[in-house]
């Protein structure tokens, strides 16, 4: 028997053409459910407690920040300050939920002050309304985004309690957010999900799929070292993994990175992750560790680094803390430098990398720089004192009659070429900024300043 229901008309082909055709209704109903694409397993797998949440015990365990907030039913504003795919949108969400709060969300990247003055706004007749929802959460995603005069206007609705804001940050709050709204929130830091983390969240995505990752076990270390501590990143390759056909077998390293790509490590050459690093390879020059010194030297290029900041870096580093303990530093230093601006990368990598070894092992001095900096401060406080008259050169006749240069001793025509004559002010004190280590080059010059303070000692009695 015929339907009686119309034959409904398909649509067009996607990509232009093509006559309608009709097709029954239940053939149309079954072609729009294959149509539908899944929602990603990052999205299918997010957690619908705050409980489920992974990796971060220190927040939503039994002892955990959160849970005591919630728990005293004192939730203030917050900035969840983490690495990308650790979980602050979900713990946002989840937050709103727990709290018994209206979600809003909006993005820093794609709002302005427009947006956030009707979201304002709609918060206000939302608790205004009187219909005991409790009030808004609002979130704010990459709220480092938002300029100074879009942080201002969070001022008055986070004080007057109009919402709870939670702002979410890949960069460090210190830097990139307002005083006056970093004051009214508080900062919790979410850290990257460790290997325990990763393998929870890979177990979580194999009981969802009902079959275990393609991959045998070397392969399963390898994956979550390529994620780099991004839970959202690790379900996306373990989604491509799971789209592989299932006689394809278990793949080995070599075919995971043949298949997958690195996360990208984070770094920003003009953001936190920029001083950090540069930090940690200076730190860990100073503290003669060749070995954590060129893994940092190596972060920085993966990262994308112009090596002559690095170069300009290590120069500083050669002055300021090997000093005259290895006056040769300075030198490789220059010529390390010279050398990539004449090989360019990568060979020219290779001669910051033997600077990077040379300066680790090197002694270490800061006295040079401990000098100049008390020299500094003597010279601001001491004003414009002339220096001693015997030390003026005395090019006219009137200045020979004012004293300039009488009474000078040539240094080379004394006994061991050292007069022990005074070279400060006169009235100022004989002042001590130099002393240097008894490390590398500097021992000889200590033994070699001794000698020179006991001469002019002698002939100064």
């Amino acid at each position: 028997m015929a339907s009686s229901k119309p034959d409904v008309p398909l649509a067009d082909d996607l990509f232009g053409g093509g006559a309608a055709q009709t097709a029954p209704p239940a053939d149309r109903r079954r072609r729009s459910r294959q149509a539908e694409p899944a929602p990603p397993l990052a999205e299918r797998l997010r957690p619908q407690r705050l409980d489920e949440v992974i990796g971060q015990p220190h927040l939503i365990g039994p002892e955990g920040a959160l849970s005591g907030m919630l728990a005293r039913h004192s939730l203030p504003s917050l900035i969840l300050w983490g690495a990308p795919g650790v979980g602050k949108t979900t713990i946002a969400r989840l937050l709103a939920e727990a709290a018994g709060l209206r979600f809003v969300q909006v993005s820093a990247v794609f709002s302005g002050v427009a947006d956030l003055k009707r979201v304002f706004e709609e918060a206000t007749r939302w608790r205004q309304a009187g219909d005991g929802q409790g009030g808004t959460l609002l979130f704010v995603d990459e709220i480092h985004r938002f300029n100074r005069a879009q942080q201002d206007s969070f001022l008055p609705v986070v004080e007057n309690g109009t919402v709870v804001l939670v702002g979410a940050t890949t960069e460090n709050p210190s830097f990139a957010l307002n005083g006056a709204l970093l004051s009214r929130c508080q900062v919790l830091v979410l850290r990257r999900l460790d290997e325990t983390a990763l393998s929870a969240l890979m177990a979580r995505a194999e009981a969802l799929v009902g079959r275990n990752l393609p991959l045998d076990n070397a392969a399963r270390d390898l994956l979550r070292a390529m994620a780099d501590g991004d839970g959202r990143y690790l379900l996306n390759m373990a989604e491509q993994l799971f789209a592989l056909p299932p006689e394809s077998g278990p793949l080995d390293p070599s075919g995971l990175s043949a298949l997958l790509s690195r996360r990208a490590a984070l770094y920003d050459k003009d953001r936190e992750e920029h001083y950090n690093l540069i930090s940690a390879l200076h730190k860990s020059l100073r503290g003669s560790d060749p070995d954590a010194a060129l893994y940092w030297y190596a972060r920085m290029l993966t990262g994308g680094e112009d090596p002559r900041y690095i170069a300009r870096r290590l120069t500083r580093f050669a002055a300021e803390d090997v000093g005259m303990a290895d006056p040769s530093a300075l030198q490789l230093a220059i010529a390390a430098w010279e050398t990539y601006e004449r090989l360019g990368s990568p060979e020219g990598e290779l001669a910051i990398a033997q600077l990077v070894v040379h300066l680790a092992t090197a002694p270490k001095s800061n006295a040079v720089y401990k000098a100049y900096g008390a020299a500094l401060r003597s010279a601001k406080a001491t004003g414009s004192l002339m220096p001693p008259a015997h030390i003026l050169n005395a090019p006219t006749k009137l200045m020979k009659e004012l004293g300039y240069g009488d009474g000078y001793a040539y240094d080379h025509d004394t006994d061991e070429a050292f007069s022990g004559q005074n070279y400060f002010p006169d009235g100022m004190p004989r002042e001590r900024f130099y002393r240097p280590t008894g490390r590398g080059y500097e021992t000889d010059i200590a033994k070699r300043l001794d000698n020179w303070a006991r001469l002019r000692d002698r002939r100064q009695q």
